[in-house]
């Protein structure tokens, strides 16, 4: 009896224990959800408040953005230009021939261009442009381009802009690259090594052959040679380094024979673009595009001519 009492009184025991142990984890787990909830809560409220004063931050930005037009112009840009991004790295090119057009790719190049829309020039100009471009078979863009300066630069020194355009035809034929066996480079034949100092406000020499560089240190030479020669046709004559030569070999006659051309057209006549306008000596034969470049320069300076240039 004894020992079934103590038995019994154990097993009270063990189910209290039991019970209070039961009743513990059920309050910790309550406790526990309590505090989660709360805790839920209070990030949710917090979250809520922060949304709503970022979103507030942002609109804010957006209205003071929306007021000035640089910062809308650069966000524009940026936009435009992240979405590009983006559509370049989706179109990743995978063809031999995409890859190598990727590699070659250079937008700027534009810039390099001499060239202009025939449609910005005035009436004459687009005249003049358009009966070189025929005349000499060259694009009328870059023609455009060299009309425009030579009227420009023209203005500056107080030159006929036909006149430029007439020395470019007669000494290169509008061929940027032409040179003679004896140094005259680019449209106007400039002897770059005895001009090079007129060609380091460009650069250096290499400017040479770029078109409106040429053009523009072409004038300083023939500018020069006209103020010291006394008259255009004597300048012509120091400008192909024939000041002290019995003959210039035409060379100030096929230049003014130009020019009268040009002048008819930009008055608006109509000149055939094959044949030239005589002004006392012969026409000079049109120039033969398998030719190789200034002929006609190499024709008349030769070495000692060369010593006598400006």
């Amino acid at each position: 009896m004894a020992n079934s009492h103590v038995i019994q009184v154990a097993r009270d025991a063990t189910a209290q224990s039991v019970a209070l142990v039961r009743s513990a984890r059920k309050a910790a787990i309550e406790s526990g959800a309590v505090f989660l909830r709360d805790a839920g809560h209070g990030l949710l409220e917090v979250s809520h408040n922060t949304l709503a004063l970022l979103g507030l931050m942002l609109a804010a930005v957006l209205l003071f953005a929306a007021g000035r037009a640089d910062i809308r112009h650069e966000a524009e840009a940026w936009t435009l230009g992240w979405l590009q991004a983006r559509q370049e790295a989706r179109a990743e090119p995978t063809d031999p021939a995409e890859l190598l057009a990727a590699e070659l790719s250079e937008p700027d190049a534009i810039a390099r261009a001499t060239a202009a829309d025939p449609k910005e020039l005035s009436r004459q100009q687009v005249a003049v442009a358009l009966w070189l471009s025929r005349r000499y078979h060259v694009a009328p863009e870059p023609i455009s381009r060299l009309v425009q300066e030579a009227w420009s630069v023209g203005q500056k020194a107080s030159l006929d802009p036909t006149l430029i355009l007439a020395i470019m035809a007669v000494e290169s034929s509008f061929n940027p690259f032409a040179q003679s066996t004896v140094g005259a480079q680019g449209l106007m034949q400039v002897m770059t090594k005895i001009h090079n100092d007129k060609y380091e406000a460009f650069g250096g020499n290499h400017a040479a052959f770029d078109p409106v560089t040429n053009l523009r240190v072409g004038v300083q030479v023939l500018k020069e040679c006209i103020a010291r020669a006394g008259s255009l046709e004597a300048g012509l004559r120091f400008y192909v380094g024939a000041a002290n030569l019995a003959d210039d070999g035409g060379y100030a006659g096929k230049v003014l024979s130009e020019q009268t051309a040009l002048r008819l057209v930009a008055g608006g006549k109509k000149v055939p673009p094959q044949r030239l306008i005589l002004t006392g000596v012969p026409a000079p034969a049109r120039p033969d595009p398998t030719a190789e470049p200034s002929a006609k320069a190499e024709q008349v300076r030769t070495p000692e001519q060369v010593a006598m240039l400006p």
